[in-house]
């Protein structure tokens, strides 16, 4: 008999001590507006997953060794996005000199037009758009789909 686990990543969440802060910046990545379930939890609602944000009081009950805002160094959030360049164009705009930008657009060997930038709690966020006929063809055999683009 085999057994067979379903398994759907639900979200993702991220703690911070600058609640609107953070929320701002990744409704402009994300597009979404932010659902405030309380007054220190937010929830950013994309068609694949669920991006959370919450203040380090909302971990607060977790006893020994909680989540502390803004130091993991270990992980890259990624965003499949429609035109990476114009998104990161928008947030050079909205926060200048600000922005932390790790890799300015770059062509990766994929095929992925690829923006490597700091949210301002110093994750690692990767803007991505498939460009290639072989990064469009990898994606589109993916979950998360690329979205179809309206007409």
């Amino acid at each position: 008999m085999t057994n067979t686990n379903t398994v759907q990543l639900a979200s993702v969440r991220v703690i911070t001590d600058d609640l609107p802060r953070l929320v701002r910046f990744y409704e402009i990545v994300t597009g979404a507006t932010a659902q405030y379930l309380t007054d220190d939890f937010a929830e950013l609602v994309t068609p694949s997953a669920t991006f959370a944000v919450s203040h380090s009081r909302r971990v607060a009950f977790i006893a020994g060794n909680p989540p502390r805002p803004g130091a993991n160094d270990s992980a890259i959030v990624e965003f499949l996005v429609d035109d990476a360049e114009a998104l990161f164009a928008r947030l050079q705009t909205e926060y200048g000199a600000g922005l932390k930008v790790v890799q300015a657009p770059t062509m990766m060997p994929w095929g992925n037009l690829s923006v490597l930038l700091r949210d301002p709690d110093g994750a690692l966020i990767n803007l991505y758009t498939p460009v290639t006929p072989d990064a469009l063809r990898l994606q589109r055999q993916r979950q998360p789909q690329m979205l179809a683009r309206p007409n």
